[in-house]
């Protein structure tokens, strides 16, 4: 039975970690989370992120390390095929391991992951995953010891089986709440998602959904559609749909995205949108003219064009549809 005092410091740390989750940036959140737990389960380096699970082995969305250099990544790459410890975890949806690197590996052709084990320091392991059966998607935490005496204990390991949930959670939390700050401030309505550079959504809201739906009726939920991702990966920053659009910027190898219906205001022309927006601090036409180094008469038609894309009369009009583009 767990003891009083060992349930209270496991909420206290609980409180504490999502307490980060909410108050820290996305660039600083992991490596906090990380240093959290060492106290209560002792360990020199990690390697956290997500995957997909293939017959060669696990192949990788996202991935953050703790303690260890990127070159282990392209290392990893050339043993991966040998790693069995991989395997084992992604037979079951959830599963937690805690093994000696030298005792799993033991069998001949596994020399060169012995190997690898050797040159990163990673002597005795800790493995959480959470893998989605239909997707073969998982999420995955990676403890590293370098002592090679350093073996776990199952109630270490029984810990971070009951940790691991929520260590995943917090970092979702911690992404969404990043999405809200970047959203402050925002007038245009739409929804919003996170996903990766391979196309795995990790958070979608109910707005967001219903856009793609629009574009894409066919749309399963699961991912970007095919074409979105493309064009995003293509260097656009701005996808301009049938029915929607949707905009992305990148930060820790993930893609924050926003979205919205189409309004009137897209179908402007980039200068007729610069002519609406000068209009819309309170310039004339004629100080718009002289911005923008053209004639009286011509800036009369471009805003005159402007009123009519947009079916309105008047100034509030016109600021009211650039509202809706965002």
């Amino acid at each position: 039975m767990t003891r009083p005092a060992a349930l209270h410091d496991f909420s206290e740390l609980l409180l504490r970690l999502y307490r980060l989750s909410h108050e820290l940036p996305i660039d600083a959140f992991q490596d906090a989370a990380l240093d959290l737990i060492k106290p209560v389960l002792a360990f020199d380096s990690s390697m956290w992120g997500t995957a997909t699970r293939t017959d060669s082995g696990i192949d990788i969305h996202t991935i953050h390390l703790h303690n260890q250099p990127a070159e282990m990544l392209a290392a990893y790459e050339e043993v991966k095929h040998l790693d069995t410890a991989a395997v084992e975890v992604g037979k079951r949806p959830k599963s937690t391991l805690s093994f000696n690197a030298n005792a799993w590996f033991h069998r001949k052709d596994q020399a060169q992951l012995r190997a690898y084990g050797e040159r990163f320091e990673q002597s005795n392991f800790f493995i959480s995953s959470d893998v989605h059966p239909q997707t073969n998607f998982v999420h995955w935490l990676s403890l590293f010891r370098s002592d090679p005496d350093a073996h776990g204990t199952e109630d270490e390991r029984q810990l971070l089986a009951s940790l691991a949930p929520h260590v995943m959670q917090a970092l979702a939390l911690n992404r969404i709440v990043h999405l809200d700050r970047l959203e402050a401030g925002g007038q245009a309505p739409g929804g919003s998602a996170i996903g990766d550079l391979r196309g795995v959504l990790y958070h979608a809201d109910g707005p967001f959904e219903a856009t793609m739906k629009a574009e894409w009726p066919s749309w399963h939920g699961r991912t970007l559609p095919d074409a979105l991702l493309a064009h995003f990966l293509g260097g656009h920053a701005r996808y301009s749909g049938r029915a929607v659009v949707v905009t992305h910027h990148v930060e820790q190898r993930l893609l924050f995205l926003k979205s919205r219906m189409r309004c009137l205001a897209d179908s402007l022309t980039p200068r007729e949108h610069t002519v609406a927006e000068l209009l819309a601090r309170g310039d004339t036409h004629k100080d718009i003219a002289a911005i923008l180094n053209r004639s009286p008469a011509t800036v009369r038609n471009h805003i005159q064009s402007i009123y009519d894309k947009l079916q309105v009369g008047n100034v509030a009009g016109l600021i009211q549809e650039l509202r809706l583009a965002g």
